[in-house]
């Protein structure tokens, strides 16, 4: 699979095709509250949010193998920190590309300032900025092809 690259424009104009009633092709997820999640992502791998481990630290390196392959994420993956029940925190769907688009700007910021940074994935362990990117790129065509924004 050829995963996206993470321009903030491109982003954007795909969102932008979302409405409220856009129906995912698998998943129980609205589409706001996708993006609302692709944000709580980000804010994930620049530690504003942070969960625990959630796997053997003996996995980590077959994980992180998995970010560097060419093998799209699994549909249907349910993870205790991405429920379909969370609720929407905006009100419109604008409001969550919004806040999307600062947390990308702020996961660059982040990053831009210490590259040696990492922040704690709790499947994937330790990602610095290059395996972040990795998994942004594979979690965002995820959610785009779930979307029908972009081929899977």
């Amino acid at each position: 699979m050829n995963f996206i690259d993470l321009d903030i424009e491109f982003i954007i104009q795909q969102l932008e095709r979302l409405n409220q009633e856009t129906q995912p092709k698998w998943g129980k997820m609205s589409a706001q509250r996708m993006i609302e999640h692709l944000s709580d992502s980000v804010r994930i791998s620049t530690g504003k949010s942070s969960f625990p481990l959630e796997i053997p630290e003996d996995r980590i390196g077959r994980m992180q193998d998995f970010l560097r392959s060419d093998k799209p994420m699994m549909k249907n993956v349910e993870v205790p920190f991405a429920t379909e029940n969370t609720p929407l925190r905006h009100e419109e769907m604008a409001l969550a590309i919004d806040e999307l688009v600062l947390e990308l700007i702020d996961f660059e910021d982040y990053y831009g300032e210490d590259e040696k940074k990492t922040a704690l994935h709790p499947y994937y362990g330790h990602l610095n900025y290059d395996l972040w990117i990795l998994l942004h790129k594979k979690h965002f065509s995820h959610h785009f092809a779930q979307f029908g924004l972009i081929e899977d």
